[in-house]
């Protein structure tokens, strides 16, 4: 049997780290007979600044590998790695892949969507708690000394609209349930009105203005795709109740970033919670910056203390699906961009 080659290429979350963890490869390397698994994370790193050194001994990796776990791909990857099969990313949101060449290859891509689901449900909740709860203005008194009572509003009775039941808008709706919400929810492969499991109404995703029109709560949980990518505009914003909050925790293009101001300025929404934005840093000029009534967070609500060991998992799974010839879980499908 030849070895099947498997690369890493692990993301940085802590800086000082270049390397992936001990414990995930060693279980890499146990999840199947023949499996040769190399740690590319830090000659990824270095080539990413520059290090022509870093770039000779990368190629050299790159062009034995068959698999490959990672979240960055290097520059001009078919290229580098003529034995590529398949990519396990780190991630569920796909986007970053589709600009870049394995896209239109035959290179199986496949993600780790539903570890996503309980970190990403609760800081939904979190959000949809602090304004309800006026958490902003209870910090910006802090901030002044100042001691002014006011009347805080609950979550029973309210209603959130769920733009994209995946799992992640099915723990949404779980968790809002639980709440006494109520839920109204889109999906893309609907075609009729009907009912889900916590789900009161769920509707096709042509029927998004009533979805907004009828939510106290917008939560934007929809792959990024062509066809996705400034969803939420103008039109969308003022279909909105002007007592609504948006939340954002899919990807920062689903929104129209300028239309978002523009109703933030006219009070025509009554605010947003957005953990991902369309320049991410957020630059220091953006206006979103400038909000009493915008909560903002750095592209952090999938994280948790264990991911890179669910993340591993579902690779390890993965892995064994692939060396006994099974369909693997989380395929991409190209066209639908998820």
């Amino acid at each position: 049997m030849k070895p099947l080659n498997v690369l890493v290429i692990a993301p940085a979350f802590d800086r000082s780290v270049t390397h992936a963890d001990e414990e995930d490869l060693r279980r890499i390397a146990l999840a199947g007979p023949g499996i040769n698994v190399r740690d590319a994370s830090e000659l990824a790193v270095a080539e990413y600044r520059g290090d022509s050194t870093a770039k000779e001994k990368l190629d050299a990796m790159l062009a034995e590998a068959e698999v490959i776990y990672g979240l960055i791909m290097p520059q001009n990857l078919l290229a580098r790695a003529p034995k590529l099969k398949w990519i396990q990313t780190m991630s569920a949101g796909v986007d970053r892949f589709a600009r870049i060449d394995v896209w239109q290859s035959p290179v199986i891509i496949t993600g780790v969507s539903g570890i996503h689901a309980t970190p990403i449900g609760e800081f939904v909740l979190e959000l949809m708690l602090m304004f309800a709860k006026g958490a902003p203005l209870c910090f910006q008194m802090k901030q002044k000394r100042e001691w002014k009572r006011f009347m805080p509003s609950v979550l029973r009775g309210k209603t959130v609209g769920i733009v994209g039941l995946g799992s992640i808008g099915r723990e949404v709706a779980r968790l809002s349930k639980a709440f006494g919400m109520r839920v109204v929810a889109n999906r893309r492969s609907v075609t009729r009105q009907k009912r889900a499991r916590y789900v009161d109404m769920l509707l096709p995703a042509g029927q998004l203005n009533q979805l907004l029109a009828e939510s106290d709560y917008v939560v934007v949980a929809t792959p990024l795709t062509p066809e996705t990518r400034g969803l939420i505009g103008d039109k969308e914003l003022r279909a909105m109740k002007p007592s609504a909050y948006i939340i954002n925790i899919a990807r920062g293009g689903m929104i129209d970033e300028e239309a978002l101001i523009r109703a933030l300025d006219e009070k025509r929404i009554a605010g947003a919670g957005l953990d991902v934005v369309a320049d991410e840093p957020l630059p220091p000029e953006s206006r979103l910056w400038d909000f009493d009534n915008v909560l903002l967070s750095p592209h952090v609500a999938g994280g948790m203390e264990d991911y890179m060991e669910r993340a591993t998992e579902v690779f390890c799974e993965n892995l064994k699906r692939y060396l006994n010839g099974k369909k693997l879980l989380n395929v991409i499908d190209k066209k639908k961009g998820y």
